[in-house]
């Protein structure tokens, strides 16, 4: 009987109940403190107190359920309680209705967290983001010894589908050790950041790293590894492994083939090798580009089997190319043959078809072998987004704007950051007559490099193809000539030009023209052009005759030299008009835009110069013809303000043809921007 009265007792006492109720309401408590701290910068020491006082007040809520009683007259210990005394019915009821209070305030909080971590990072798949090593080597000659070992964790990384890595370009402006990791994670949309350090000594290396919630700045996993040089692709792998197996990503065989490749064994191409990613990442420009290509030739020469180094050298040695700071033939068949060769030794690398797909975009202009070939990268490797923003740019050329700009901003969602990116998304929507859109990108990537004057330059150039020079010249009116670079430099002779700034761009071309070491190219051919012409309006033939013919000479041969990529010979065509040679101007305009391939933003640019030509030699209705036929078209730069301002069209205006294009011009403008 003494088990069966026990029982009773428990029950009579209210013991079950106080016990259900104080296991609900500790829950709900722990529930608000996993919820609420991390967004009150709790510490996550906190939530764990909370947890702990929980568990340790549960066989004190029995004990002292067990020896009181809540009566009318107050609580009593409950052997003085006879058991008519207490008003059970109510008490029980109360504690039933508190019961069921909290568990749903409970529930509520669980269904509010579960949805949290599904939408954290805005996807259903784990995220990381690889912070900057810290280089703890004595030898400040090793700093790119550690950046090598980061971006190839995170390549391997990025091998994983199941895991979403955000890119190198996204991470880098961050410290290894920053001080808030919630925001940080926040602006990358990742739950977890890897930080590290390496320190290199001889042949020994010491990685150490830790992986840690975003969130709760929590280090959920952490490791050192004090390894041989030669074991540093084991510890790789190894990094790689233990990040996906602490998220819960599941491994492919493929993807653990992938994750565990070991590139070389030799460890003076591996060092090679990393010179040159260190090269490449550093910044854009002829020099670092030449510095790459030769750190990769290196560490191919020592390892005539390292695969990544052959891939590497062929994607700069084609990006050298294609931005026309060398078009001789020995460059390309030097990418021809870093891609020919990685693909023969790694015919399953995500690198190998990388490589094949950029020489095929930037060396050969195949956009549709091009595609076929990053699609395979892309299989290989599915959330890369270098491989995403390449077929973005590859659709783009093709004219496929819409694609473009979705696998675009795919990209961004793995590299948020990536200022390139950015601005090639509102390049895309500016060329495609959307300035405003092309705005709200710009000065997303403006509000990551706050200072870049390059960005605040396209900012300026959206509100000139709106016709808006007064906000463009806000912009730009402070700026003093951007000759490092081309393109910002190129958005400012522009705006000078509608501005009919003569002084400025006579002054500040002849500034770039006589300065020590410049070099022509085939982007910056258009300086002369935009010099000659602008002595030509200001009045100062004898200066114009002279530039004009000087201009001829030199760009022919450089023509001659380096080979076409268009804008060479629509440079040519323009000094030609100056001259007054109509029909070789005319004549030389059309063969660039066949020069420019299939390219359509080229080829947009192209056909706009043969509209100019048209008009610098006399031909207005050809002019007007062309420009009629260009406005139509997806990729336009026709646009309003350089119809409404341009000198060039002086001479159109009165015509009711060219009002009639400027109104369409603009209705179509006005029709795309969002209201």
């Amino acid at each position: 009987m003494a088990a069966p009265n026990f029982f009773a007792e428990l029950k009579r006492r209210n013991v079950y109940k106080v016990a259900v109720a104080y296991a609900v309401v500790g829950w709900l408590l722990i529930q608000i403190a996993t919820t609420t701290f991390p967004v009150l910068d709790i510490p996550a020491w906190a939530i764990r107190l909370v947890i702990a006082l929980v568990a340790l007040g549960f066989p004190i809520a029995l004990i002292l359920a067990w020896a009181f009683e809540l009566t009318p007259e107050g609580i009593k210990r409950s052997e003085d309680v006879s058991p008519g005394d207490a008003p059970r019915p109510r008490a029980g009821s109360k504690i039933i209705a508190g019961i069921v209070v909290a568990a749903a305030v409970a529930a509520g909080l669980l269904a509010y967290q579960l949805r949290s971590s599904r939408n954290a990072g805005r996807t259903d798949e784990p995220s990381i983001a690889v912070l900057p090593f810290e280089n703890l080597s004595n030898d400040n000659a090793n700093a790119h010894f550690a950046s090598g070992v980061q971006d190839e964790i995170l390549t391997r990384l990025a091998k994983i589908g199941a895991l979403k890595v955000i890119s190198r370009t996204s991470t880098q402006q961050y410290q290894s050790k920053p001080g808030n990791v919630r925001d940080i994670g926040q602006q990358l949309g990742v739950a977890n950041l890897l930080q590290g350090s390496v320190q290199k000594a001889g042949d020994v290396v010491r990685v150490s790293v830790q992986l840690v919630r975003t969130a709760s700045d929590e280090t959920i996993w952490a490791e050192r590894y004090d390894r041989k040089l030669e074991d540093i692709f084991a510890v790789e792998a190894e990094v790689a492994s233990a990040i996906a197996e602490a998220l819960n990503a599941k491994l492919t065989g493929a993807e653990k083939t992938a994750v565990a490749a070991r590139p070389t064994n030799n460890a003076a191409a591996y060092d090679a090798y990393l010179r040159g990613l260190d090269a490449q990442n550093q910044s854009f420009g002829p020099e670092k580009l030449a510095a790459a290509s030769s750190a990769f030739a290196e560490a191919a020469r020592l390892d005539p089997e390292f695969a990544l180094a052959w891939a590497h050298g062929s994607i700069i040695d084609g990006l050298i190319y294609f931005q026309a700071f060398d078009r001789t033939g020995e460059r390309l068949a030097t990418s021809r043959r870093g891609a020919e060769t990685a693909m023969r030794l790694a015919p399953e690398s995500t690198e190998a078809w990388l490589a094949k797909g950029y020489f095929l975009y930037r060396c050969v202009g195949d956009y549709t072998a091009a595609l076929v070939a990053l699609e395979e990268a892309g299989k290989r490797s599915p959330g890369d987004p270098e491989v995403l923003a390449a077929r973005g740019a590859v659709e783009r050329r093709r004219g496929n704007h819409a694609k473009s700009i979705e696998l675009t901003e795919r990209s961004l969602e793995r590299d948020p950051r990536n200022v390139g990116t950015l601005t090639t998304l509102g390049d895309t929507l500016l060329v495609t007559g959307r300035p405003a859109d092309a705005r709200k990108w710009y000065e997303h990537a403006l509000s990551v490099h706050p200072a870049d004057t390059s960005i605040q330059a396209l900012i300026a150039q959206s509100h000139i193809y709106e016709g808006n020079l007064d906000a463009a010249g806000r912009l730009l009116d402070p700026l003093p000539p951007q000759f490092s670079t081309a393109a910002t430099f190129a958005i400012q002779i522009e705006y000078w030009q509608l501005r009919r700034g003569w002084p400025w761009l006579i002054n500040s071309i002849q500034t770039v023209l006589n300065a020590p070491g410049f070099e022509l190219n085939g982007w910056v051919s258009g300086l002369y052009p935009a010099l000659a012409w602008a002595q030509h309006w200001s009045g100062d033939e004898n200066a114009a005759r002279q530039t004009f013919t000087e201009g001829r000479a030199k760009l022919g041969a450089l023509k001659a030299k380096l080979g076409d990529n268009g804008y060479l010979t629509a440079s040519l065509s323009s000094l030609a008009a100056g001259l007054g040679d109509s029909d070789a101007a005319v004549r030389e305009a059309e063969e660039a835009v066949k020069v420019g391939g299939g390219d359509s933003y080229v080829r947009a640019l192209l056909v706009l110069n043969v509209a100019r030509t048209q008009v610098l030699c006399g031909r207005k209705d050809d002019a007007l013809a062309t420009l009629a036929r260009i406005s139509a078209e997806p990729i336009s730069l026709v646009h309003v303000g350089t119809l409404r301002y341009g000198i060039e069209w002086d001479n159109l205006r009165a015509d009711p043809r060219f009002q009639k294009l400027l109104v369409h011009v603009e209705a179509t403008m006005n029709a795309k921007t969002p209201k």
